[in-house]
């Protein structure tokens, strides 16, 4: 059975962006129903526009080179229209103006999809993941320059086994500062942004099809590290001389007893600090990351760290209730404090989130419906990676019942029922 397809050219003012009297000319394009814009590139008095004709009024040379050059358009969206059939092309509006404006997989390239998916994103995604992406770039280029030894490249040249090479070359990166070569997950997250990025370019009809369709991520199951009460006390009783090092053993201590992250933490302010339902105080703030409310309660440990700090020179400063050190560095200096306190684990601030989150709270009873609302997250299916530290509860628990019925002994009572019978 044929199928047939509608299309349509019309030009247009566009006076919602109307300036003293004059809007831009615009050609939409519709196939099948479906909408594309182009911008003519010109700008004319809204008096002077035929709506019924399509062109400008009137015979003056203004009129003649404005409607000539509508006239160069219409032609070159046909044209742009009757290459993609005879390539048999699949056609759509967004396709036409593709090709009208040169802007097709014949001419895009890996850097553009990536000027593409940043612009668009900026406003979008949290610094934090916007920063991942820029690192992610980062080893793009350095993979082009090193396998292909060019800058950039067209994106109808990715196949299956540039990204199989791509995969090796991030395993065997070894970088200049004496970092240990990345993880594997490390290696298939950066995969992961490349792959949302030329999905993107697919869906945008840049190319013809997704060279990521038959490749599978191989992510590892981590264990989701935390400090017992032991590892906690620890760090929590020792004092350092050193004052950074004091203010990062602190700033842990405060996220082991919120389940902040480093990015809340750091940017809590006072008008942060609220009195909650229960006429106790408490941190209500939006998750920077999700913007989720937040309404945790303060436990005493973390309200002692807050009045330690809420005269600090520092705090005052930037606003905030505690001092502002980088990520970076505090991470850094985390692996100091492991080293006094004699913590063989490896020391991360978001190690202090698991620990609330395991130590604090579910092993202690909390229910995990709590303790999802507590971390901010969306989905309780994100809570129950931490759920198995139930079973240490359990095994605590079934001790409890194990020794109180050891405690006691079964006796045969004259009508033969079994009686519990104290020692």
């Amino acid at each position: 059975m044929k199928t047939s397809t509608t299309f349509s050219i019309l030009f247009w003012l566009k006076q919602s962006k109307a300036k003293n009297g004059e809007a831009p000319l615009y050609a939409r394009l519709t196939v099948n129903g479906k909408r594309a814009e182009i911008s003519i590139k010109r700008k004319i008095k809204i008096i002077n526009w035929n709506s019924t004709k399509n062109c400008v009024k009137g015979t003056n040379q203004k009129a003649r080179i404005v409607n000539e050059h509508l006239n160069q358009v219409y032609k070159g969206i046909i044209q742009a229209k009757n290459e993609l059939t005879l390539e048999n092309k699949f056609i759509t509006s967004q396709a036409i103006k593709s090709r009208y404006l040169k802007e097709d997989e014949q001419n895009h390239t890996i850097n553009d999809i990536i000027k593409y998916h940043n612009d668009d994103m900026i406003n979008k995604l949290k610094w934090g993941t916007q920063k991942n992406y820029y690192t992610t770039q980062k080893y793009i280029s350095k993979f082009m320059k090193k396998c292909f030894n060019t800058s950039d490249m067209y994106l109808k040249q990715l196949d299956y086994n540039f990204i199989l090479k791509f995969e090796k070359f991030l395993r065997e990166y070894q970088p200049l500062d004496h970092q240990k070569k990345m993880g594997n997950n490390s290696v298939m997250k950066h995969i992961e942004r490349f792959r949302k990025m030329i999905t993107l370019s697919f869906k945008l009809e840049w190319i013809e099809r997704d060279p990521f369709i038959n490749f599978k991520s191989k992510f590892e199951k981590v264990e989701r590290g935390y400090l017992s009460e032991i590892e906690l006390e620890t760090i929590e009783e020792k004092q350092f001389s050193i004052s950074r090092l004091q203010l990062v053993k602190d700033l842990f201590i405060f996220s082991c007893y919120t389940g902040l992250s480093y990015i809340d933490v750091i940017n809590l302010i006072e008008d942060n600090i609220n009195f909650g339902i229960d006429g106790e105080l408490w941190i209500i703030k939006k998750r920077e990351k999700t913007n989720k409310i937040l309404r945790i309660p303060i436990l005493p440990k973390a309200k002692k760290l807050i009045d330690n700090y809420k005269n600090h020179p520092k705090s005052e400063i930037n606003g905030t209730i505690f001092p502002k050190i980088s990520n970076q560095k505090l991470n850094s200096y985390l692996k100091e404090v492991a080293d006094v306190c004699s913590i063989k684990k490896n020391l991360t601030f978001h190690l202090a989130r698991h620990t609330f989150a395991t130590t604090l709270t579910l092993t202690n009873g909390v229910p995990i419906e709590t303790v999802s609302q507590l971390l901010g997250h969306s989905r309780i299916s994100t809570t129950q990676i931490y759920a198995k530290v139930v079973e240490t509860k359990v095994s605590l628990d079934m001790k409890v019942l194990l020794s109180k019925l050891s405690s006691n002994k079964l006796v045969e009572n004259p009508n033969n029922n079994l009686i519990m019978k104290k020692k």
